[in-house]
């Protein structure tokens, strides 16, 4: 299953790549907070996507990522806890609101696949706010969940988005 939705996934990624529009590059970092705060100590991860128009309001996009929790190191008296990294795929949709010309609200939705051992993955969900720091440039801030079947992995991050633009054919 988890094949089928990649290979899905990375179609509709190729489409969008060969329209020009609206591709986007990020990254991405932030701090674990609730089931994974004692065991994930900082969060990065790295995103791709792309946004359709729908008027000048609302955006509608897909979006393909990787996330990585680097483990804290704990020493209880002579053992050291050595936790393995928590990976995830997140793959989705994503709609974008723009109440002006330089703010958006929105979110992600879809499923995230887990690619450490024993990580199964889950429903994924990052409601967001951005900022435009340039015409090709934003500032977001977003919450990740990711329902797992016995704990739910949630972030606080603050990333940087940048707009590749299609060349114009003047």
């Amino acid at each position: 299953m988890k094949q089928r939705i990649l290979v899905i996934f990375f179609v509709l990624i190729g489409t969008a790549l060969q329209a020009q529009k609206g591709f986007k590059i990020g990254i991405q970092g932030g701090i674990p907070i609730g089931d994974f705060n004692d065991r994930v100590g900082v969060v990065i991860g790295a995103e791709v996507g792309y946004v359709w128009p729908l008027g000048e309001v609302i955006d509608l996009g897909v979006t393909a990522g990787f996330l990585n929790g680097f483990p804290e190191k704990y020493r209880e008296e002579t053992v050291a806890n050595d936790f393995p990294n928590v990976q995830f795929i997140p793959l989705g949709v994503a709609l974008r609101i723009w109440p002006s010309n330089s703010f958006f609200i929105g979110g992600d939705i879809g499923q995230a696949l887990g690619i450490n051992e024993g990580n199964d993955g889950g429903l994924f969900y990052r409601p967001q706010l951005g900022f435009l720091m340039g015409p090709q440039t934003q500032l977001n801030f977003s919450y990740t969940g990711v329902t797992l079947d016995e704990a739910q992995w949630a972030t606080i991050t603050m990333g940087v988005r940048y707009t590749i633009a299609p060349k114009k054919n003047y």
